[in-house]
């Protein structure tokens, strides 16, 4: 890891070098434009002998890091893989080259500093896209405020806080960890992680989190969360992960790159040929020609069709709080044909309340203080929104420090006293009373769990959840655009169908196994149809990685994070259609690039072969095209959608 940083860190130093000596060059170019006594010398001298070491200087400068770079491909490739792979930067070193032969000293100037400029363009348009992400690694405040026990403000390192401890939040402020407000009233700016320019009004008992900047009151926050489960931590390791990698269609002109180049390259002499026995345009003509075909043929602004809009599209998504993991899985979401959902925590809040614990008629009064103690220790250690839904429900009570197996998907068991308890998602063998009131659980879409000891079960907890207020119109929004709706989740039948039925979702799948959910994905594409999976837990872990494409939600368990291809920073499913229309907008615009780019290319080429091209004229439409189209992608960065 230290050997790529310093790589990096060398890299951007050379950069930096190349791009001073750029600017040097250029500011000679117009040096020799407009101050007087270059002007002189130029009238005096109207052979410009004079100023050719002034050209050359120019070139040079403007020109290093081109043949620098075309130089080093040519020779790694040669080397380390034995081919012969040319690019770009060699065409337009031989322009340049082939400009100066023939005294076209200004064509060829303007040649390199054309394409230098949209060479430094793409790069800064690389760097300033991920700029709104890296920003992230630094928003942690270094410092908090922590409340002793004798109430004392103590300032310590925001590294040491600890759960359950206590802070005072300032106005201005940078809150340092995720907690709850315990007492005070401020709008906190949250813009960083949900990418919402309004600050939210926030009192007792709601969540803050870490890196959001308080504006107005005076807070007391209790932390919740460690250092590494924040959501801004989560976002942070997400964004390290990242990796870099390029969309279907950047990969394919990568590849055709060099034999573009190569065939160019053929061409070229037999071009000049032609041009001299079978069009009799006379040396110096076919010369001049052949070299406005090396410029003119050379795929500059098709090398920049894709990457600048994929970097200006993640960048927007970034600000808005949905991060990607790379580009071209964002080029892929204009391409699915279903979209799978998860319930619990992904179509519904993900924040169940206990509504009613209804105990058989068997279980006597003075039994049940017992029950629920071991349905509270059943739950105690798990990570599950009905898990922390009972320990709100059962706030007063003692763990008894059981062994606890968690069959995920199924539920917990335990043993204790002889006996094997259990708390379990599915019972097929209640007695009549339960079966009876289960059916009215169902029936008003609640989730059911069956508390069991031994093989008889003792009692129902019914669970409500919300859902999400963001659902509805995502599902409409894909129902519209044809693209299969599908809920998958481990809940029963009965309450997923209510869910169904509600959000109008076009399939269901229910009473669903962790690995049975990757085998569902595996069904859905049958066919060649591309699968996109939202969820949030570990259940789903194995089937947002086998989905074409992964979307996490923000508030999800570290390992569904880890798999997924995105995520959605504060759980606001409205942001999939959006990721959905700027995935087609990139797709749109990459393609209007590419028709841009191939159609200058062609035009350079009829108006060459007719004599109607000067180089010059050349020069300025070849690689003002290539500006054009990295501005092009710059339209991704604005919100039209």
């Amino acid at each position: 890891m230290s050997n790529n940083n310093e790589k990096v860190k060398q890299d951007h130093h050379h950069h930096q070098i190349f791009l001073i000596l750029y600017l040097v060059g250029v500011a000679l170019f117009l040096a020799s434009l407009f101050i007087e006594p270059l002007k002189v010398v130029k009238f005096a001298f109207p052979s410009n002998y004079l100023l050719i070491p002034l050209y050359v200087l120019m070139v040079l400068l403007m020109g290093v890091e081109i043949v620098f770079e075309a130089t080093m491909k040519l020779l790694k490739a040669l080397i380390k893989e034995k081919k012969f792979l040319p690019d770009i930067h060699l065409l337009m070193s031989l322009g340049v080259l082939g400009a100066f032969i023939i005294g076209k000293y200004i064509e060829g100037v303007l040649l390199f500093l054309i394409f230098g400029g949209a060479h430094f363009l793409e790069d800064l348009v690389s760097k300033r896209s991920s700029a709104n992400i890296e920003k992230l690694l630094n928003l942690t405040p270094p410092k908090a405020r922590l409340i002793s026990a004798d109430g004392t403000i103590e300032i310590v390192s925001s590294e040491s806080l600890l759960i359950d401890d206590e802070i005072k939040v300032l106005p201005g402020d940078v809150i340092a960890r995720d907690g709850v407000i315990i007492s005070g009233i401020s709008e906190i700016d949250e813009a960083i992680i949900t990418g919402e320019d309004l600050p939210k009004l926030k009192t007792v008992d709601e969540e803050v989190y870490a890196g959001t900047i308080n504006y107005s009151g005076t807070l007391i926050v209790k932390i919740n969360k460690t250092e590494q489960e924040t959501i801004l931590a989560k976002i942070v390791k997400m964004v390290k992960e990242t990796k870099t990698s390029y969309t279907k269609t950047a990969l394919i002109i990568k590849k055709i790159e060099p034999i573009f180049v190569s065939v160019v390259l053929i061409i070229a002499p037999l071009f000049y040929l032609a041009g001299l026995f079978l069009f009799k345009w006379g040396y110096h003509d076919s010369f001049i020609r052949t070299i406005v075909l090396l410029i003119g043929a050379s795929p500059c602004a098709l090398a920049v069709t894709d990457i600048p809009a994929t970097l200006s599209a993640l960048s927007f998504l970034a600000k808005k709080g949905i991060i990607f993991k790379s580009g071209d899985i964002l080029a892929n979401v204009s391409e699915i044909d279903v979209i799978a959902f998860d319930k619990t925590g992904t179509l519904t809040v993900g924040k169940p309340e206990l509504n009613e614990l209804l105990f058989s008629s068997e279980v006597k009064e003075e039994e049940k203080a017992f029950y629920e103690q071991i349905i509270y220790s059943l739950e105690y250690q798990a990570n599950h929104p009905l898990a922390r839904a009972v320990m709100n429900y059962f706030k007063d009570q003692t763990n008894l420090d059981l062994t606890v197996i968690n069959e995920i998907g199924i539920g917990v068991k335990a043993n204790y006293d002889n006996h094997l308890y259990s708390l379990l998602k599915a019972d097929g063998n209640l007695a009549k009373e339960l079966k009876e009131r289960e059916a009215v659980f169902l029936k008003l879409g609640k989730t059911v769990v069956y508390f069991k000891k031994d093989n008889k079960t003792l009692a129902l907890l019914a669970f409500s959840d919300e859902i999400n207020e963001g659902a509805n119109d995502v599902i409409s929004y894909f129902n519209n655009a044809d693209i299969k709706t599908v809920l998958i989740t481990g809940d029963n039948k009965k309450t997923a169908l209510e869910v169904q039925n509600k959000l109008k979702i076009a399939a269901c799948y229910s009473d669903v196994l962790p690995e049975e959910k990757a085998a569902i994905i595996k069904t859905l594409q049958k066919n060649n149809q591309s699968v996109l999976m939202v969820g949030d837990g570990i259940n789903d872990a194995v089937a947002l990685k086998s989905a074409d494409i992964g979307i996490s939600m923000g508030d999800g368990t570290d390992i569904a994070i880890e798999v997924s291809d995105g995520v959605l920073v504060k759980n606001d499913l409205s942001k999939l259609s959006l990721i959905h229309r700027v995935s087609k907008r990139l797709k749109r615009v990459v393609l209007e690039n590419i028709i841009f780019a191939l159609g200058v290319v062609v035009l350079l080429f009829i108006l060459n072969i007719f004599g109607l091209m000067k180089m010059s004229y050349a020069v300025v439409i070849h690689e003002g095209s290539t500006l054009l189209v990295i501005l092009s992608g710059l339209r991704l960065l604005v919100e039209n959608y």
